[in-house]
């Protein structure tokens, strides 16, 4: 039986490779994104594309509709900027994109889960979330609020057969990445990639392996967990 999943910001970077992992197993993937890409990309992949600005709860939940077995909550935007120079307007929309966009399409697709008993969430949140971040305070405060959200999802939703579970990227080659190093030069490229063991950046496509393999069958006994891709982030040492 073929499943149904739902990426949420699908139309590139870590998104888009996750809507092509699980295609590539065999799920029939909805992308959820506002960006045009998203359409050709599910006409590529045999999908669906739905039109929807994550950052508003309303139209997350007038957008989607449906049964999913799957829901990959992915789509998430950073400003790099210290947070002095950030400001309440800064603040929503971070919060908005990054954190209450998964709260959105959660609603939008648990209670048919709840329903059939069944059903796998990952969300992806970032190092970040863990580590805290320089030059982007409520970029890491949304995505460290993730695996709250993600612990609780779990708890609540086990009863029903459905796991939820979260995955932390590091600094990952994304057009968000590259729009970053742009502006600030390779000496960015540098610093990131030397924050990790393996002293470079991954791929979008070994996070989408993390999360195909969270979202199989294999993975039906793991739930409430925090994977980090990250070549070794976080551990300390060199």
């Amino acid at each position: 039986m073929t499943r149904r999943a739902l990426v949420s910001g699908g139309a590139h970077g870590i998104g888009a490779a996750v809507a092509r992992a699980l295609s590539e197993v065999g799920d029939h993937v909805t992308i959820a994104d506002r960006d045009p890409l998203g359409e050709a990309l599910a006409a590529e992949i045999g999908g669906d594309f739905v039109a929807v600005d994550a950052a508003d709860a309303e139209d997350v939940v007038a957008a989607v509709s449906g049964e999913f077995d799957i829901l990959v909550n992915n789509v998430g935007a950073d400003q790099h900027a210290f947070f002095t120079d950030t400001g309440p307007e800064d603040w929503r929309r971070l919060l908005s994109i990054n954190l209450e966009s998964a709260f959105a399409f959660t609603a939008a697709v648990l209670p048919r889960m709840q329903a059939r008993s069944n059903g796998r969430i990952v969300c992806i949140g970032s190092e970040a979330g863990r580590l805290g971040s320089k030059g982007g305070a409520v970029y890491a405060a949304a995505k460290a609020g993730l695996v709250g959200f993600t612990r609780s999802i779990a708890r609540e939703n086990a009863r029903y057969g459905i796991t939820c579970n979260a995955v932390l990227p590091g600094p990952i080659e994304t057009p968000m990445v590259a729009r970053a190093i742009a502006a600030h030069g390779e000496r960015l490229r540098d610093a990131m990639s030397g924050l990790t063991l393996m002293k470079r950046l991954g791929t979008p496509q070994e996070v989408a392996a993390a999360v195909a393999f969270l979202c199989s069958d294999e993975a039906s006994f793991i739930t409430g967990e925090v994977l980090g891709v990250s070549g070794g982030m976080g551990c300390g040492g060199s």
